[in-house]
C-alpha cells in the first residue's frame, strides 16, 4: 500500500473498515476511547510486536519495585497483512513507510480483557513529513492482544532486568472531515 494524504485515504479507511476483520470480533467502543464527531477514521492497521518492562524501584515508594514500562516496537500492518509503518517510543510515534509520523498525547483509556494492555485514545500532534500521516487528529488503539507487564517477580534481587512481553492492537488512525 502506497501512503497518500490522510484526505485521500478517508475513503479507503471506510472500504477496509466495512470489508475486513479486526484483531478480535467486533466489540462495542468504550465512552471513554471514543473519537470527537467531526472526525473520520483515514487508516486501520494492525500493529504486531513487543513491549518492554524494566523491573525498576517505584517512584513513589522508595525501597519498593515494580515492572516500568519501557517502550513498544511494532510493525503497523493494512488488512491485506502489508507493513505500512511502525510504531515506537518514546515518545510514542508512529511512522509510515513513506516517511511521515506522528506522535502525540494520551488522552484516555478504558479496560480491554484480563491481560491485556488497555485500549487508548491519543490526541496527534501535527505531523512531520509528507504522507498518510499528514491530517491525523487522533489514534485509537483498539482490540488489544497481550502487553501487560510481566507477571514474574520484580524485586531488588532482579533490579535493572527487562523483559519483552509481546503484543497485538488495531491502531485506527482519524483525521479531521
Amino acid at each position: 500500500m502506497t501512503f497518500k494524504p490522510a484526505s485521500t485515504l478517508l475513503a479507503c479507511g471506510l472500504m477496509l473498515g466495512l470489508s475486513l476483520p479486526a484483531a478480535h470480533a467486533a466489540m462495542a467502543t468504550p465512552d471513554a476511547v471514543k473519537v470527537p464527531a467531526g472526525n473520520a477514521i483515514v487508516l486501520k492497521t494492525t500493529g504486531v510486536g513487543e513491549i518492554t518492562y524494566e523491573c525498576r524501584d517505584k517512584a513513589s515508594a522508595p525501597g519498593q519495585t515494580e515492572w516500568f514500562f519501557v517502550g513498544p516496537k511494532a510493525e503497523l500492518k493494512d488488512r491485506s497483512g502489508t507493513v505500512v509503518g511502525d510504531y515506537f517510543g518514546p515518545p510514542a510515534t508512529w511512522k509510515g513507510k513513506d516517511g511521515s509520523s506522528v506522535t502525540g498525547t494520551q488522552l484516555a483509556i478504558a479496560p480491554a480483557g484480563k491481560g491485556d494492555i488497555p485500549y487508548q485514545l491519543v490526541k496527534a500532534n501535527p505531523a512531520e513529513g509528507e504522507g498518510a500521516m499528514k491530517g491525523v487528529t487522533y489514534i485509537q488503539r483498539l482490540a488489544t492482544q497481550g502487553g501487560v507487564a510481566p507477571s514474574s517477580t520484580c524485586g531488588t534481587q532482579n533490579k535493572g532486568e527487562q523483559q519483552v512481553v509481546k503484543y497485538q492492537a488495531d491502531y485506527i488512525f482519524w483525521a479531521a472531515k
